[in-house]
């Protein structure tokens, strides 16, 4: 009995080894690499012309979401990548002949040699910690979640946003690029001082994002959804997704 036995163990053995996880990344270089890649991503995004579809949802009165208004815009960037043009090329799926045009600046002008910019601030008001790894279509992923970092004092636009929500982070383990965001507010949202907007807790935002030309990863949708008042008084109801294709390299 003692040679099966010995050979029954050894098999178990050998089969808990297999089933074994894999560690997950040293956490402080999967983090640099992905924050690197991130700043790299965002100074090619100005290189790129792109499709945009803006897609407004409305609930009607049985509870089911259809969508509202669908406008679709060209955009290209100008002035090496300063500002954007965006031109009105469809609503609701028809072509529109001369569409609105709009020139956004997206230059980002530090007021103070200590401003920090907007992912750096996004990263210091939150704090990051490993989940697991799953696998998604085919590939490792790893998931990190997220939360607010008590007593954080954020600089800029983004920073305060980010500091209302918490959540998850899907990153390509071998590409250590991030693929999905997906955030819920832990507190209620305000622009314009609260005059103009305040969401309420519990507005969601998605983000994806995917492999342009290779190398290249850029947004490719976000949904953003929840519920508020709008100039103190309005009920205001959001539920909108932007998608961003056909991306091209002009610069």
């Amino acid at each position: 009995m003692a040679a099966p036995l010995l050979v029954v163990t050894l098999l178990a053995g050998a089969v808990l080894a297999a089933q074994a996880p894999r560690p997950l990344p040293d956490y402080d270089a999967f983090v640099a690499a992905t924050r690197d890649n991130l700043s790299r991503s965002q100074r090619e995004q100005s290189r790129f012309a792109y499709k945009e579809r803006r897609t407004e949802f409305r609930r009607n009165p049985f509870g089911r979401i259809g969508s509202g208004v669908v406008e679709g815009f060209d955009v290209t960037p100008v002035d090496n990548g300063a500002a954007i043009v965006r031109r009105l090329i469809e609503r609701d799926g028809k072509p529109v002949i001369n569409g609105e045009v709009e020139r956004i600046d997206r230059s980002q002008r530090r007021t103070r040699s200590t401003r920090k910019s907007g992912m750096e601030d996004v990263v210091g008001v939150l704090t990051f910690a490993f989940s697991h790894r799953e696998t998604t279509q085919g590939r490792d992923v790893i998931v990190v979640h997220f939360t607010p970092r008590e007593n954080a004092s954020p600089e800029t636009r983004e920073g305060r946003m980010a500091r209302v929500f918490k959540g998850s982070i899907w990153v390509d383990e071998a590409a250590r690029e991030v693929i999905r965001v997906e955030a819920t507010a832990i507190d209620e949202m305000s622009f314009g001082l609260g005059f103009l907007a305040r969401l309420n807790q519990g507005t969601t935002v998605t983000l994806t994002r995917e492999a342009i030309d290779g190398a290249t990863w850029l947004p490719t949708s976000i949904r953003f959804a929840g519920q508020g008042r709008a100039l103190l008084f309005r009920k205001l109801v959001v539920d909108q997704r932007i998608d961003w294709f056909d991306y091209r390299r002009v610069n």
